[in-house]
């Protein structure tokens, strides 16, 4: 009797652990299965990004079909749109403060002028200031950006300046506003840098031989007041596009052309540029005077003009909170 009771157990036992076993067959089976479901919904999830990222498209390639440019832009946000065009020998990184509060409620493009960032740097001279509005002129149209403010920061604001004067023709109806930020505009004298980079044989020995960092952080003690604010990250930023041969051509030929020859002639016609303009100044630029930044604003119909105090050149900078109020104050709330 023991015997069979023991018998009886062991095949309990046994039926127990082949449903046990089949349990656990199950269960693998049904986690394969929802292992192999996260896998397609993660394949068509990142391929749904890509597909995303693919049209957001980084560059425009503009210019004509036998010699186009491709220019990078940065693109954030949503609302009015607002283009930053940045200065001589920087780059879409000098907004970094600035953007992200402005895409709060804009949609906000920063564009690396030709010959600068990631944008190409063809071994040609069509780097002056009014090539560079043709670039952006063209830009504008491509987007079709409408309602667009402006905001030009030193050589940058020297090219927004064009492409206000072509507010009635071209681009007639699509801008809005206008922010200039210590913008070159008059004749003036010449920061030794660019006297330098003028000289046909110092500026190949001086650009090609000293370390592009140096150059940089050169030209940065210049346009700062504050130099403890000079980051590392910074020097890299606007260093690291001049390490390439095409790099070092781009900057000595915007430098020989920072200045327009026709300067009077086009500073004769900032009287008839109507839009309402915000004209920011740091107390201690060193490389375009206020004075420049006075007249201007005497000059322009709608201009007002502001100082941002403890600053050198580069506002969007070294002050980027006094600066942002300044501007936010003068676009008001969007739709208003």
């Amino acid at each position: 009797m023991t015997n069979q009771t023991g018998r009886l157990s062991a095949r309990h036992d046994t039926g127990n652990a082949k449903q046990r076993l089949a349990s656990v067959f199950m269960l693998l089976r049904r986690y394969s299965a929802t292992l192999a479901l996260a896998a397609v919904l993660a394949a068509a999830s990142a391929f749904a990004l890509a597909a995303n990222e693919a049209n957001q498209v980084p560059f425009a390639r503009l210019g004509p079909p036998d010699a186009p440019v491709k220019l990078y832009t940065v693109e954030r946000g949503e609302g009015p749109p607002v283009l930053l065009i940045h200065g001589f020998g920087t780059n879409t990184f000098t907004w970094r403060h600035i953007s992200p509060d402005l895409a709060r409620d804009h949609k906000v493009i920063a564009v690396d002028l030709k010959g600068f960032g990631r944008s190409d740097k063809p071994f040609d001279e069509r780097y002056a200031a009014s090539d560079q509005a043709e670039l952006l002129t063209e830009l504008i149209l491509d987007r079709d950006l409408r309602k667009l403010t402006i905001v030009g920061h030193s050589f940058g604001g020297g090219v927004a300046l064009l492409l206000a004067l072509e507010a009635d023709t071209r681009l007639k109806g699509r801008i809005a506003k206008l922010v200039l930020l210590d913008t070159i505009a008059y004749p003036q004298a010449i920061p030794v840098f660019f006297k330098l980079l003028d000289r046909p044989v110092l500026s190949q020995v001086g650009v090609r031989m000293a370390p592009p960092s140096v150059q940089i952080q050169m030209a940065l003690r210049i346009a700062y007041f504050d130099n403890s604010k000079i980051g590392a990250d910074e020097i890299e930023a606007y260093a690291e596009p001049m390490k390439t041969a095409a790099g070092k051509h781009a900057l000595i030929h915007s430098a020989r052309q920072i200045m327009p020859p026709d300067v009077k002639k086009i500073a004769a016609r900032y009287a008839t540029i109507a839009l309402p303009t915000l004209i920011l100044w740091c107390d201690h630029d060193r490389i375009v005077p206020v004075e420049i930044g006075l007249k201007l604003a005497r000059e322009m119909p709608n201009a007002s003009f502001r100082i941002v105090d403890e600053c050198g050149h580069m506002p969007q900078e070294e002050q980027p909170e006094a600066t942002m109020l300044q501007i936010r104050q003068f676009l008001g709330k969007p739709g208003t």
